[in-house]
């Protein structure tokens, strides 16, 4: 079963086709969605779609670039949501949180303290974690290592290989998605084929980083066999086995997805 472990299907990109756009995608053979929250203001959406499709997990979590536009109080928020969520079957952790060192102007001293708090509260809770790490890898990184959360994933990763086995062993797993599937994205690609297959998850980001062949258009969790299909072959392997690797991954990182 394919599991796509980053899709953001509340966004308003999805808002005339969303039920169309998920028959879809499971009758391509996705079998569970995880869906992070990037602010306040959008967890009632995200439970409204929980809510109305059992296949559908989440995470509670304040995203890097939306912290300027966040009061001090959401974090309370978040962290009473996060009392009630815990009861949920299908609550998978705190996410989508971290660090975001690649646009500018953006305030990176707010950025870290709403990271700490967020990374704090799954310490409190014991919870996964997924982490946004564009530009940020290693500052991302040090805080893991400050509060060492049970387990998580370092969404759309492309760091170094270095970097890829310092979350390796704070025992995350590396998300890849759409980019991997250019030809050009050569160190992501170099990444999907040489790291240990138990350390890797699939993802879309849908409704952003559509794969090669939907570029420019509107990404969405079908498009995940296609993913699979390049993951397997970069690593020269059949496409099932790469599904079933990185459905184990996720459901080892994310244990929620086991219920």
């Amino acid at each position: 079963m394919l599991i796509d472990t980053h899709c953001h299907l509340d966004a308003s990109e999805f808002a005339a086709d969303r039920s169309q756009m998920l028959a879809a995608s499971r009758e391509a053979g996705v079998g569970a969605f995880v869906v992070p929250a990037i602010g306040v203001d959008h967890f009632a959406g995200v439970y409204q779609l929980v809510e109305a499709h059992p296949d559908v997990y989440f995470a509670l979590g304040i995203h890097p670039l939306l912290v300027d536009q966040s009061a001090d109080t959401d974090l309370a928020v978040l962290r009473e949501r996060v009392e009630v969520a815990r009861a949920h079957p299908r609550f998978v952790g705190i996410g989508e949180i971290g660090l975001d060192f690649f646009i500018p102007g953006l305030d990176l001293e707010r950025q870290e303290h709403f990271f700490i708090e967020q990374m704090r509260l799954a310490k409190d809770f014991e919870l996964p974690v997924i982490l946004h790490v564009r530009r940020s890898v290693d500052a991302v990184a040090k805080q893991v290592r400050r509060f060492r959360p049970v387990s998580g994933i370092a969404h759309a990763f492309n760091g170094s290989s270095q970097q890829a086995g310092q979350l390796i062993d704070l025992d995350l797993a590396l998300g890849f998605g759409g980019a991997m599937t250019f030809t050009r994205a050569l160190n992501i690609r170099r990444l999907a084929s040489s790291l240990p297959l138990d350390a890797i998850v699939l993802e879309t980001d849908s409704p952003d980083i559509s794969p090669a062949w939907r570029h420019p258009e509107r990404n969405s969790p079908a498009e995940l066999p296609g993913i699979a299909q390049v993951l397997a072959e970069l690593r020269d392997i059949d496409r099932d086995d790469a599904v079933q690797a990185t459905a184990r991954n996720a459901r080892r990182v994310l244990p929620a997805l086991g219920n």
